[in-house]
Order: structure tokens, then C-alpha cells, then sequence
């Protein structure tokens, strides 16, 4: 059970540096899904599309346990971007960001290990003006009742910041929700108050939700 909350990016912030000519953009965003962080990237490149490189790395779900990661360095050398990038987001402990840092070449080759500390300091200086977040612990349940309680309980989840995932008509209805892990208690005492509803087996933790 992950029993922790994590930090994550509030919006997109940007700063630029400059090591010998070559400029460094480096731009850190949201990013919940693969789907996201690529999105990020394919803007980047549309707003910068004279740039050399766009070497970048994300960290989708709590830092501690990721459910993905992923990294490129966009045609440098290999292992002189993405990964010093990756690094620091994992020296961090930031979840669901996409960090991108655009070069435009300026002339002078800085060799792999300057390479190396130039997009790790790029990736290092976007957090100075980062805001970020806490993602609180969610936790997934299925919960069975009847027709009548059904909207008794799309109340209580609206008023507790629940997601409902998927939901199944059949002689009862069995919804699959997505709660803060904080709630669990209080889900349960207000089931309790319902004449035929209950929890079904859990499914698992997360931490997705805003």
C-alpha cells in the first residue's frame, strides 16, 4: 500500500541557460499519462523548431514506485541527456512530470562530460521557479448496491473528489471508484448507513488524482 503523498508539478515553467553559447531550455510540465508527456514534447517542438535538440525524460506515478519512466537524448551522445535529466528528477522525488530541455548549438562542443552537467544544470534550474504540489494517496474499490442507493452514493463521491471509473447494471450495481486513501473510512461509514450496499474486494493503490 503506497501510504504516502508525493510532489508533482502545479502548471509548465521554463528557465534558460547559457554554457559556452549553447542555450538551454529546459521546461518542466504535468504529465499523468505517456500520452501527456509526449504531448508536452511535440509542443516544445512546435514552439522551438529551429532548435538542435529536445532531450527529455518523464516520471509517470509516485517517484518511490514509478509505473513509467522513460528518457531521450534526441541525437547527443548517448547517456550525455536524458539520463542526467532523469536523474534529477529522480534526485528530486518528482511523479508525473515531463522534463524537457531544448539546445540550440551554439558553436562550441562540450565534450560528453560537459554535456553531462550542462542538461543536468539546465534540468536543476527549471526548480527554481517550479510550483509543485502534493498528490495525495488514492486507493481503487468496487462498490456494490442497488438502484435506489446508486445516487446516494454519486453524491458522496462528488463531495469527496471520487472518480468513478466504470460502472455495471445487472440485478445490482457494482461501480468501480477511485477515492482519496485519506476517505476509506468514512466511505465505509456512509455504505454502513445504506441498507444493501457494500465493498467489494479492493483492487489496489494508486496516486492519480488531482
Amino acid at each position: 500500500m503506497i501510504d504516502h503523498a508525493y510532489q508533482v508539478p502545479v502548471a509548465a515553467c521554463e528557465t534558460s541557460i547559457e554554457i559556452k553559447k549553447s542555450r538551454f531550455i529546459a521546461c518542466l510540465a504535468p504529465a499523468q499519462s505517456r500520452e501527456q508527456a509526449l504531448a508536452q514534447l511535440a509542443d516544445r517542438r512546435e514552439r522551438f523548431p529551429d532548435a538542435r535538440h529536445h532531450c527529455w525524460a518523464y516520471q509517470i506515478g509516485p517517484p518511490q514506485q514509478p509505473g513509467t519512466i522513460a528518457m531521450s537524448d534526441d541525437g547527443e551522445p548517448s547517456g550525455t541527456a536524458g539520463k542526467p535529466i532523469l536523474n534529477v528528477l529522480q534526485h528530486k522525488a518528482i511523479g508525473d512530470a515531463m522534463l524537457i530541455v531544448t539546445r540550440y548549438f551554439g558553436g562550441i562542443k562540450l565534450g560528453a562530460g560537459g554535456l553531462v552537467r550542462a542538461y543536468a544544470s539546465a534540468a536543476q534550474a527549471v526548480f527554481e521557479c517550479a510550483k509543485l504540489t502534493d498528490r495525495e494517496p488514492l486507493t481503487e474499490l468496487q462498490i456494490a448496491c442497488t438502484f435506489k442507493d446508486e445516487p446516494t452514493i454519486r453524491r458522496w463521491l462528488d463531495a469527496h473528489q471520487g472518480i468513478i471509473r466504470n460502472v455495471n447494471y445487472h440485478e445490482s450495481v457494482v461501480l468501480a471508484v477511485t477515492i482519496l486513501q485519506k476517505d476509506h473510512s468514512a466511505l465505509i461509514a456512509s455504505l454502513a448507513n445504506l441498507k444493501q450496499a457494500s465493498l467489494l474486494e479492493q483492487e489496489n493503490d494508486t496516486n492519480a488524482l488531482d
